[in-house]
């Protein structure tokens, strides 16, 4: 088995644990099918190249034209971002279901609300969910030490590159590649994350 794939296993135990530990706090949640305001108002989606990896691979065995019209969203989305403006998540189809739901990254599951969500009233999380998601971001961040963090449109279009690509699935880490586009886009290099918070 190669680490890519031990990676991803890891991956799913993280959030495993994380739903585990948050179901006695996430039992009162107000959120319901349908309901996406966070994937269109809350914030932005930030991933680990590494979720990153299990996006792009899902997003691979989407049919053809489903590809094609979430590539199209994705580059949108960027350009919006690159402006500031504000961008519902581009793997939310029509009827405000997630296409990955399955799938989907921790940036997704952490968040929940204890009341509904309005445009003037936001997530509200209970401290301890708050407190055992920071703890799984840092885990993640350390399962994926080569990698980096960023907004799900950015580290997808890293991921797109193939240099980076190769790089990155070969467990190799050339911050200095990505050092200009990094910047601009506000993109974590992880093990400087994993050495900030220790």
């Amino acid at each position: 088995m190669d680490s890519m794939e031990e990676k991803i296993k890891q991956l799913q135990v993280i959030y495993d644990d994380f739903e585990a530990a948050a179901a006695p706090y996430k039992a009162e949640a107000a959120c319901a099918k349908g309901c996406a305001f966070c994937c269109t108002d809350a914030g932005s989606i930030h991933i680990t190249t590494l979720e990153g990896r299990v996006i792009q691979n899902c997003i691979q065995r989407l049919p053809r034209n489903r590809q094609v019209a979430v590539k199209k969203a994705l580059a949108a989305d960027m350009k919006r971002r690159e402006r500031n403006q504000p961008s519902a998540c581009p793997l939310l189809m029509k009827n405000r279901a997630c296409m990955i739901y399955d799938h989907r990254p921790f940036a997704c599951r952490r968040i929940y609300s204890l009341k509904t969500c309005t445009k003037n009233q936001h997530p509200i999380l209970s401290k301890q969910v708050m407190d055992l998601g920071d703890a799984a971001i840092k885990a993640l961040q350390e399962l994926d030490d080569n990698g980096y963090s960023g907004h799900l449109s950015y580290i997808l279009h890293m991921l797109e590159t193939p240099a980076f690509l190769e790089t990155y699935i070969a467990g190799e880490y050339l911050p200095e590649a990505i050092m200009q586009f990094g910047k601009s886009h506000g993109i974590v290099i992880n093990q400087m994350a994993i050495k900030m918070d220790s």
